[in-house]
């Protein structure tokens, strides 16, 4: 592996010193998902001739693409790796240190360390899931659900799920969480929002924000489109006045345009987890601005996490529906992890040594 690297660092500078652009490769990052190499580029070059050469660079190592993203002074190209890892929810969850309330575990970044969201966050509070049919959207969702349920007694955390599909969620039906049963139809979505905005007229009213509930809704667009302007107008409130409420909403689509999603109801998702997309039109709209490389995600839990103007690529976390029982039991018998660390910034970041260093395998020339 490390020859293999090493060769394929040699082979990249090759290309980019043919092309007359003098930059030097000095390290990088193998994780289970993608290789990065840090590059370091000479005074004066244009990041736009990099962006120019990422297929050249994909050929020259054989990758499936380049992606190419600024990190201050040094310029990142990441490919796909061929022979990639899931990142195990389980597996990932044991080596967590304690975590702060309501905090869902997303996978891991591109440096190896866990990607945590905390939806108390005021940068948080509300999460669009965005990416085409085979993305990872309710895999990701599943896993942020059950991560939640792991970490979280029922004291601390109520869950409603709305899943029109009646697949994504149905495996976790039996989670003592859940403060209403899973809504399947139009119907049972419309009785979950409304019962959702009568607790949060109420806690206002009393001035409260806790136990928290969180509503992960699966196939937005869809919902929207079959419940028309009153299921629309539910989502809305929910959306605009559930955080101070201590209401969060979690909700997966394919591609979030104001037409179908309404402009108030997408402007109030601050925080977007975007998977593989067609074309970069799709990834400005799924991200909400432009240059996020999301088009160049591989799929099956390849993400970025847009929040606050800053992009995040991760893999998610995985829980296979074999492993689903596994964790229901774990917390219907109480044996949830009750673990709580500081309340920090809404992305959490911790390193747990997951991840192959690669800056010793190349000497600063």
């Amino acid at each position: 592996m490390r020859r293999r690297l090493d060769y394929q660092a040699t082979q990249l500078e090759a290309v980019l010193a043919s092309h007359k652009v003098r930059a030097h490769i000095w390290g990088g990052t193998v994780t289970p998902r993608l290789i990065r190499f840090h590059v370091t580029p000479a005074t004066g070059t244009r990041l736009n001739q990099l962006s120019k050469l990422s297929e050249e660079l994909a050929l020259s190592i054989g990758a499936a693409s380049c992606r190419i993203r600024r990190h201050g002074a040094t310029i990142d190209l990441e490919f796909p790796r061929q022979e990639h890892q899931p990142v195990r929810l389980l597996s990932l969850c044991e080596k967590l240190p304690p975590l702060p309330p309501c905090t869902a575990v997303l996978g891991i970044n591109v440096e190896g360390a866990p990607m945590l969201l905390r939806l108390p966050s005021p940068d948080v509070a509300h999460v669009l899931i965005c990416g085409t049919t085979g993305s990872g959207k309710t895999a990701l969702a599943r896993s942020m659900i059950a991560s939640l349920a792991l970490n979280n007694g029922l004291g601390d955390l109520g869950l409603v799920l709305v899943d029109p599909k009646g697949r994504g969620y149905a495996p976790l039906a039996a989670l003592p969480h859940l403060v209403r049963p899973i809504a399947r139809n139009i119907e049972d979505a419309v009785i979950s929002l409304e019962w959702l905005i009568a607790a949060m007229e109420r806690r206002d009213r009393e001035g409260i924000n806790g136990p928290r509930l969180v509503a992960f809704v699966d196939e937005l667009a869809d919902l929207l489109m079959a419940g028309g302007k009153s299921l629309e107008r539910s989502l809305t409130r929910v959306a605009q006045r559930g955080r101070e409420a201590g209401v969060h909403l979690v909700a997966c689509t394919q591609k979030p345009t104001a037409a179908v999603l309404g402009s108030l109801l997408k402007s109030n998702f601050p925080v977007r987890l975007v998977g593989s997309v067609s074309s970069p039109e799709d990834a400005k709209v799924a991200a909400g601005l432009a240059g996020t490389g999301a088009e160049l995600l591989t799929g099956r839990g390849d993400f970025i996490l847009v929040a606050k103007g800053q992009v995040h690529r991760l893999q998610a976390a995985y829980l296979p529906e074999a492993e689903i029982p596994e964790v229901v039991d774990r917390v219907r018998a109480g044996r949830t992890m009750h673990l709580r660390g500081e309340a920090g910034s809404g992305v959490i970041r911790r390193a747990v040594g997951w991840t192959g260093q690669l800056a010793s395998l190349r000497r600063i020339k």
